[in-house]
């Protein structure tokens, strides 16, 4: 503590100097304001109670009298011999006496000291000695501090430190004064910005759960649909994963080389023909590709048409598995079906009729055998879908199957097919346009590519963004499951979806303001990179 008075040097005008000055006298107020209080309760206090008479002494145990009994006397004969340096030590002991008028603390060496000799006077042993007094002892010298009322005192609550401000007794325990926080923020935010190696490490740490959640997908499922894969033979797993990624069954070509490396499969993945699904998981990728695919007939050529491919997609397939003919002249007109009998008076081929599905044919057989094998096939299946909900809306079974190649590529996941039928239901119901891209991708034949705003723009009947109503026709062969969705549909007010930010499912909205909002967050996500 700095004293100011008599220092030639210190200006008196200085404020800091007029400061602790104001404060020194505000702490011997204080001081002097508590010594009176103490002095008033000092004499208000009863006297204290008179000492105790000291308790009766405990009779001494038969071991106590034992040790209290003297040592027996030492022969002449038997006494040491004198030691020439018995003088010296002697004088060592006295000078030591001199120096020091206290007692040297006993130690573990030093023998215990001899009894005085038995008296004559009496053959009794003298009776036990009193305990000491407890001042002696020490065991007396602390007594409790009398109890203190001031406890709650106000002046309590404003500690003073030497240099008299109250606050800077915090800042004696803290080291900074109050308020002196230089802008620091507390709890986790702040251990975190005071530490920012814990930032850079609460990244990183996210960063690697993100990867580990994206390459391990879990609760992601096995896909849906079917879709034809062929593994050419020799083909590495940097090529696979890209066959695979460009068909739709896996999402990223890059994490799939990973779970094959970690699983330790990549001389495991077998070559030929796979049907697998949309969307799978890498893991269930990996576990399919890994078995052996089966082995074909002599003779005998395996045609997989999957859900929801076009005419021109499964004549790609067909002249792959070797059949003779071309499928596109094929399923102009068939005498196996007429789509008027369904309610396409207008159908300009056999689109949406030719259902999918997987046959055995004999190698090298022409196409009618395939088309004729779909066309049967869709016969039997239709008879078991209910129209009862359909023809209320004066919808014809041509109708359904348009509606139902529609949901086949704009449905994310199979729970949500029945969701986009019913926004086709309202959509048709309140006259807007159905604005479906596929509609749009099958007008354009581009499946793949980001669409263009001249394709968006295209007067094709087929664009519901410019017309509508529905498109003349299917889009494509739709599955079973799909026609049943198209046919009882959900029954909600949805009018608008959108693919939701994780890129798979789709989000619904019943206003044109929840709409933009989901599309905002669609554009802000990575599904348009």
């Amino acid at each position: 503590m700095s004293d100011d008075r008599g220092d030639p040097f210190v200006d008196p005008g200085d404020p800091q100097a007029v400061e602790r000055a104001e404060r020194r006298r505000e702490r011997e107020a204080k001081r002097a304001e508590k010594a009176a209080r103490q002095k008033q309760k000092d004499a208000a206090a009863p006297p204290p109670p008179p000492p105790s008479a000291a308790p009766p002494a405990q009779p001494r145990t038969p071991e106590q009298e034992f040790w209290d009994e003297p040592a027996e006397p030492v022969p002449p004969d038997a006494a040491p011999a004198p030691d020439a340096a018995a003088p010296a030590a002697a004088a060592a002991a006295a000078t030591s006496e001199a120096v020091s008028s206290e007692p040297a603390p006993p130690t573990n060496e030093a023998p215990r000291p001899d009894p005085p000799p038995p008296t004559t006077e009496s053959s009794h042993p003298d009776p036990a000695p009193p305990p000491r007094p407890m001042e002696e002892t020490g065991a007396g010298d602390w007594e409790p501090p009398p109890p203190r009322d001031d406890w709650f005192d106000e002046d309590d609550d404003h500690e003073l430190h030497d240099s008299g401000d109250p606050r800077m007794a915090g800042a004696a325990r803290t080291g900074r004064r109050h308020g002196d926080d230089d802008g620091r923020r507390g709890g986790f935010i702040g251990a975190l910005l005071r530490h920012p190696f814990r930032i850079v490490a609460a990244i990183v740490a996210i960063v690697v759960v993100v990867f580990l959640w994206a390459l391990f997908q879990p609760f992601h499922g096995d896909g849906h649909g079917r879709v034809a894969v062929s593994i050419p033979k020799g083909s590495s797993v940097g090529e696979v994963g890209d066959l695979l990624e460009k068909k739709g069954v896996i999402s990223n070509s890059t994490l799939f080389q990973i779970r094959v490396t970690l699983a330790g499969k990549r001389s495991d993945l077998f070559a030929g023909k796979f049907i697998m699904a949309k969307d799978m998981s890498y893991g269930s990728a990996i576990d399919e590709l890994s078995q052996e695919p089966e082995v074909v007939k002599p003779g005998v050529v395996t045609v997989t048409i999957p859900e929801g491919y076009t005419r021109s997609q499964a004549a790609q397939l067909v002249r792959e598995d070797g059949l003779k003919g071309n499928y596109m002249k094929a399923t102009v007109r068939s005498k196996y079906l007429d789509p008027a009998k369904y309610g396409g008076k207008q159908a300009k081929n056999l689109e949406g009729f030719l259902f999918p599905d997987t046959w055995e044919l004999k190698s090298h057989s022409p196409v009618a055998n395939l088309v004729q094998l779909q066309l049967q096939d869709f016969k039997k299946k239709i008879k078991h879908v209910n129209m009862k909900y359909a023809k209320s809306k004066n919808l014809t079974i041509y109708d359904v199957l348009t509606i139902a190649s529609i949901i086949e590529h704009e449905s994310g996941v199979p729970k949500q097919r029945k969701d986009v039928a019913a926004v086709i239901y309202n959509r048709l119901h309140e006259g807007m346009t159905l604005g479906s891209d596929a509609t749009v991708r099958f007008a354009t034949g581009n499946f793949t590519k980001p669409l263009t705003q001249s394709e968006l723009e295209s007067e094709s009947p087929y664009n519901t963004r410019n017309h509508a109503g529905l498109p003349p026709g299917p889009i494509s062969n739709p599955g079973l499951a799909t026609i049943q969705a198209a046919a009882h549909p959900a029954k909600v007010p949805y009018l608008f979806f959108v693919t939701s930010p994780d890129c798979k499912t789709l989000a619904f909205a019943k206003t044109e303001a929840e709409f933009e909002e989901d599309v905002q967050k669609y554009e802000a996500s990575k599904c348009t990179e």
